[in-house]
């Protein structure tokens, strides 16, 4: 059996949102993991490659959220075994903290449409391969984190330094969301403001972007599947 692509999903309401359709499309394998449910981790070497999703909880939150423990080993096992591994938001938090990097609560956050730009070593990097080097992103974080050792920093934005990094060959950290389509900004935005006028704002600013942001976010997806070797 051909090994897949495991979807660490540490959120009901952060869905891997446009990652399954595309996956789908390009008739890869994936299974979706919620270990919020208490459904067990893949070991590394049963999967091809794994991304970890974002959530509301913090990356030091490990005592609120017992399950972020087995979350931070199995990252921890990918930079060790070179497993193509790619971190959103939360995910790229809890590589930067397996890393040893601090990761800060209430810093930096951005939400809503952004535009990010790529270092020069990003410019290079084939996880940003077809993509201009300012390109339009989504964001709906707090947190942040700091350019953990051993990594390149590849994206920067204005308000929010280390957009995206990646350690050894094949494990990425990303800041931003490249997995949401419409209906996850509606259920975002709702979900922390009984003020319409800025869940309007949100989402149509998000529909104003949609197609630049569609563009940019399956091309980066689409690389990952190709480093991962998921393609072929």
């Amino acid at each position: 059996m051909v090994s897949p692509l495991f979807i660490i999903q540490n959120d009901p309401a952060v869905p891997p949102g446009i990652i399954t359709g595309q996956l789908e499309e390009r008739r890869i394998p994936f299974r979706v993991i919620r270990p919020g449910d208490g459904v067990p981790l893949p070991a590394p070497e049963e999967a091809a490659a794994v991304i970890v999703l974002g959530g509301a909880m913090g990356a030091g939150e490990d005592d609120k959220y017992p399950f972020l423990h087995e979350v931070k080993r199995l990252i921890r096992l990918c930079v060790d075994r070179d497993t193509p591994f790619l971190g959103v938001c939360l995910g790229g938090q809890l590589l930067a903290d397996t890393l040893g990097s601090e990761v800060a609560a209430n810093f930096r956050g951005e939400k809503g449409i952004c535009r990010v730009t790529l270092t020069s070593e990003g410019v290079e990097d084939p996880l940003f391969a077809g993509i201009e080097r300012s390109f339009v992103t989504y964001q709906w974080h707090n947190d942040s984190f700091d350019l953990p050792p051993g990594c390149l920093l590849l994206a920067s934005s204005p308000d929010c330094l280390h957009q995206a990094v990646r350690h050894g060959a094949c494990v990425y950290g990303v800041q931003f969301h490249p997995e949401v389509n419409a209906a996850i900004v509606e259920a975002w935005s709702d979900a922390v403001t009984m003020n319409a006028g800025v869940l309007n704002y949100h989402l149509a600013d998000f529909l104003r972007a949609e197609t630049e942001y569609l563009a940019s976010s399956r091309t980066l997806l689409d690389n990952f599947f190709h480093i991962a070797r998921l393609d072929s």
